[in-house]
Order: structure tokens, then C-alpha cells, then sequence
């Protein structure tokens, strides 16, 4: 059978992409990285997937100035690749509506926090797990979710629960969440690659 091909789009550490890729290496893995696209031309996660030989862009509002043409940019490269699946992985722009047309619902985002709550403009890194924190929550963790046109509501389609302790600061809330994600998300794409979408709600 042939593996699943999957794009990915990372704006800084790629840490997901990381994951991502070395579960693919597993003798087991049904799908493969075949295109990676930053915005960010100093991203450690360009900076890997050039390591690993697999195939780059950086696409962003340096390189194309116009929203429309960057969102065509992006579609091509994937469609170049015959990406099958996309993966938003610390991504930090919203996908423009071709790119979204062209694969929807084959867009998958990983959020730090359980969905619904906790979602939406501005919650992204630290502001996501101090507002877990600052709301009194007992459990966070990771969302995989589908793509839409708006931040954070489409479909959830897994997460991973993971303890919020008593004396939490947000940097530490952040890493167990961070190690969650990096289970979460090659998990869920395996998922996928063998027909097995189902909705998960993992427990430690």
C-alpha cells in the first residue's frame, strides 16, 4: 500500500514536525513527509526538513507581498508534492481560501488546549495555558482538529488529557502539554493514513 503523503506548515522550533517525522521512520508508519512550508526563513523547523531531505519552501508575506498569491504559492507546493493530507503544526498564519479549498477536510491543526474551550484569536503559546490556569481547569492537553475558515472551530477529532497540577506555572503546563502533542499528533496521522478516523479522547 502506498504511505500517505502529508505536507506540513511550521512557523518557529517545529518540535510537532520533529515528532511527526521520526514516528514516519517507524517499519509500521503508513504515511511519509514529502513537503514542509515555513514563513519563517530562520524557523529550526525549515531548518530540519532541509536536515532530512525533505522538500522546502519558505513562503510568507516577505515573499509574496499579496495574500492572494501566497495562498497559490502554498497550494502548489503542496499540489507539486501530491500532498494528500496537510498538517499545521505551530503554524502561526491562517491558510488562505484556495489552499483550504484545495484540500479541505484534509487540513489538520494541533491546538495546546482541550476545544472548545480555550480556543480562538490570540490563544496560541503562553496565553493559551495561562488562561487554563487562570480559569481553574484540573485537566488541559492537546486538540487535533480539522481546518476551517475561522481559528480553532472545526471538528475535534482527538485529544490527549493531561493533569493540571496545584503549584503549575505556565511553563510547566506547557511542556507536559508540548510532550501530549508530540504523542498526539503522529498517532492521529497514522490514523488517518489507515482509514481509522475516529474520534479519540486519549487518557494518561
Amino acid at each position: 500500500m502506498p504511505k500517505l503523503r502529508v505536507g506540513v506548515l511550521v512557523s518557529h522550533n517545529g518540535s510537532n514536525l520533529r515528532a511527526l517525522h521520526q514516528a514516519s521512520l517507524r517499519p509500521d508508519a503508513q504515511y511519509e513527509i514529502v513537503a514542509l512550508i515555513s514563513n519563517n526563513s530562520g524557523s529550526l523547523g525549515l531548518a530540519y526538513a532541509r536536515e532530512n531531505q525533505i522538500p522546502t519552501q519558505h513562503l510568507s508575506g516577505k515573499t509574496h507581498p499579496d495574500p492572494d498569491q501566497l495562498d497559490d504559492a502554498i497550494r502548489a507546493m503542496f499540489v507539486e508534492h501530491s500532498v494528500e493530507l496537510v498538517v499545521t503544526a505551530g503554524y502561526m498564519k491562517k491558510l488562505g481560501p484556495r489552499t483550504r479549498k484545495e484540500y479541505a477536510p484534509r487540513i489538520i491543526n494541533v491546538h495546546p488546549a482541550l476545544l472548545p474551550r480555550f480556543g480562538g484569536p490570540g490563544m496560541f503559546g503562553t496565553h493559551v495555558h495561562q488562561a487554563v490556569l487562570d480559569a481553574g481547569a484540573t485537566v488541559s492537553g492537546p486538540s487535533v482538529h480539522l481546518v476551517d475558515d475561522e481559528f480553532d472551530t472545526g471538528e475535534v477529532i482527538a485529544q490527549l488529557e493531561v493533569p493540571v497540577l496545584a503549584d503549575d506555572t505556565v511553563d510547566a503546563l506547557a511542556a507536559r502539554v508540548l510532550a501530549a502533542e508530540h504523542t498526539l499528533l503522529p498517532l492521529v496521522v497514522q490514523q488517518i493514513a489507515t482509514g481509522k478516523r475516529l474520534y479519540l479522547n486519549i487518557r494518561p
